[in-house]
Parts: structure tokens; sequence; C-alpha cells
């Protein structure tokens, strides 16, 4: 066993067990069903527990997804967290079935937009401090705090991210509310790397969640989050992790067998010296499947992506598979090229701008075009001639 010195964060308690202050690192995951759907949500949330998942996260987007938490709650001895996604005030609705609850600062603009953040905030953690909650603060590199973003430098993605976390932590402790970690993720592990050192830096004491998130489909998006788990953790930061996956439904506890595999090797220092993870070469990011997700098909999709580019796999470019549209259309802007799926279609980007929306059974051709068309710009036509 390698002697980890981990950094010295409060303790926090997520029902059964308790993160941080030096306690083991838990893996969690989250659910990929739709929550109103509770024989399937029960399922899966109980097959994670089984493969040893310290934490699950249920999505809830609405009344009717708040109503089946008391059955799901009540057939399960797993700890529970709510992701409130858009709508903070369905915190008091889920509270009490529940270990933790979830925000994303970005996600406080969506609804009652006179009302300042500080307010929701102090509401959902009111709503926690009543139900026995913990909380988690997750700031998400392409859904980050608007009047944030606004004050940094356009190409810096890491600036917006850090103060938002930071800020909230504040807030939080000047209302006395102290029973809360913190999650900064971005799609790249060095990103990853950079936010959480500067955080831990300022604010060793507060419990990090370490995730790279749409890291994609496996064995790639292990190593992305591998790269991230092992500089982090052997530096002492991150209390609990997950490897997000983009894997079908009941595949799900790959995610917890990935992130349990990995802490295991870094626990006998069984961890790469140096982090590389080929810069140079094809890049491709895609989001874990979940409840949000619209269309199954977007596993599918994930895959074809995936065989369909290899063939361009040696040039330096991004291509981000999102499955909905809550995250897909702001976490595919620093993408080349990204698509996000909804029900019928597949919505086709190039870095910011929209180029239409196309079938899923259109939509391969169509992003061929685009790859090809990148290539070329670029000045490198023996890429596209190789896919010939």
């Amino acid at each position: 066993m390698v002697s980890i010195e981990r950094n010295p964060t409060r303790a926090v308690q997520v029902g059964s067990i308790t993160v941080g202050a030096n306690n083991p690192i838990a893996a969690q995951s989250m659910t990929a069903t739709h929550t109103q759907d509770v024989e399937a949500t029960l399922e899966q949330v109980n097959a994670l527990h089984a493969a040893g998942a310290g934490v699950i996260r249920i999505a809830v987007d609405s009344k009717k997804d708040a109503a089946a938490l008391p059955s799901i709650r009540s057939q399960t001895e797993a700890n529970l967290a709510i992701d409130l996604q858009e709508n903070y005030r369905l915190a008091a609705d889920v509270a009490e079935h529940v270990d933790k609850l979830r925000y994303n600062p970005g996600h406080l603009y969506h609804h009652e937009t006179e009302k300042p953040w500080q307010e929701k905030v102090k509401f959902i953690a009111g709503v926690a401090g009543d139900h026995d909650c913990a909380m988690r603060v997750g700031v998400n590199c392409g859904s980050v705090d608007p009047a944030k973003k606004e004050q940094f430098d356009e190409d810096d993605s890491i600036g917006p991210m850090l103060a938002s976390a930071l800020e909230h932590c504040e807030l939080l402790d000047s209302i006395g509310f102290t029973r809360y970690v913190v999650s900064l993720k971005d799609s790249d592990p060095q990103k990853v790397i950079e936010v959480n050192q500067r955080f831990a830096e300022q604010r060793p004491d507060v419990p990090l969640h370490l995730g790279v998130t749409e890291a994609g489909m496996p064995p790639d998006g292990v190593i992305k989050t591998r790269i991230a788990f092992e500089q982090l953790i052997s530096r002492g930061i991150g209390d609990t992790v997950r490897v997000s996956l983009t894997v079908p439904n009941v595949r799900k506890p790959e995610e917890i067998e990935a992130a349990q595999g990995i802490l295991a090797d870094i626990a006998i220092g069984r961890v790469r010296s140096v982090v590389d993870f080929g810069l140079d070469t094809l890049n491709i990011i895609s989001c874990p499947s979940c409840s949000r997700v619209e269309n199954e098909a977007f596993i599918e999709l994930a895959e074809e992506v995936k065989q369909m580019t290899a063939y361009a796999k040696d040039h330096a470019i991004t291509i981000a598979v999102m499955g909905c549209r809550v995250n897909g259309p702001g976490e595919t802007d620093d993408a080349d090229l990204g698509l996000w799926c909804g029900p019928t279609h597949v919505n086709l980007k190039k870095g910011s701008e929209p180029i239409g929306a196309f079938p899923y059974d259109a939509i391969i051709p169509r992003l061929r075009e685009e790859l090809d068309r990148i290539i070329n710009e670029r000045g490198d036509v023996a890429g596209t001639v190789a896919g010939v």
C-alpha cells in the first residue's frame, strides 16, 4: 500500500456513509432510467448498490419524478442523492426521501429569473437542513454560471468554474450550512486536474467529488478518468468519485467496477508517472447515459460515431456526443463537432454554430462530411483519403 496524505477535509454524512475527514473514498453513479418508471429505476439503483456504490444519484425534472421517490426509497437501502436539474423548488418535494441534494449553479438561472441565486441556494440549504440531507454544489464546464463566465476571457473555462464554486461555498458557510461537498467537472482530464488542484489549495476543508464529465465509452472513458484520478488522489485530493461512461442501462454497474479498480491501483501505487493523453489525436467525448436521455438510440449512436471516425484517429479533432437537451447545447460548444440528441433528431454543431437537425439514420453520413471538411480545412487531405 502507498501512504497518501489526504487533504484535511471535514466530515460530511451522506446517509449511512461519511465522506471526507480521511474516510474511504466512495464510488458513485447515476441512474439512467426514467425516474417515473419506478420498477426500472429501482432495479438499477439496487444493481448499483450491489456493485458497491456508496451514493446513487437520481434526476428529478418534474413533480411526477418527485412523486416516484417514496416508492423507490421504501424498496432500497442505497444512499440516494437527487439531481435537482433546473427546478430548485423540487428540493422541498424530494428531501425527506433522500440523503443528499445536488444542484448546479449554472442551472439556478433557468427558473424565476428575477430572483437572486443566493435566495435559491438558501432555500435549498434550508430544505436540506430540515430533512437531514447533505448537499453537493455541482459545477460543470458546460453549464457554468453565466454571470461568472462574463468575468473571464472567452478561452478561460477554468476561471469561471473555480470562481463559482468558491462563491457558493462562501455563501453556504455564511448561513451556517457546512454539510456539503463540491464537484468541478470537465470532459478534459487536464482541466479536471487543474481546477480541482486550484480549488483544494484555497479550500482544503471542503470534500471534493471527482469526475471527468462525458468521459465516453470504455475503455477510453476509463482511461481519461484514470488520468485525472491518479493525479488528484495521489496528491490527497478527492473524497468521492464517479466514472461517467456511455454504456447501456444494464451495464451501468461497470462505472462502479471501474472506479473501484482505479482506486485499488492508486492504493498500491500502480499509476502512471507521466500524464500523456495524446492530445494530438482524435478525441471523442460522450456523456454518461442518464434519465435525461430522450432516446436510447443515443448509446448506439455514440458507438457508431466511434467506429466511423476511426480513420481520423491521427487528427487533433474533438467530437462530442451528448444525450439530451439539458446539457447538450452548452457542453458541445468547445468541441470541433458536436451532436446532441433529441427524441427523433440529432442536432449537429460545428463549434458553437448549429448546422442542423438530422434523423438518427442520417446523422452519421452528415457528420462524416463535416469531419472531412475540417480535415481538409486544416490542410491534410490524406486523412480523408484514408477513410474512403
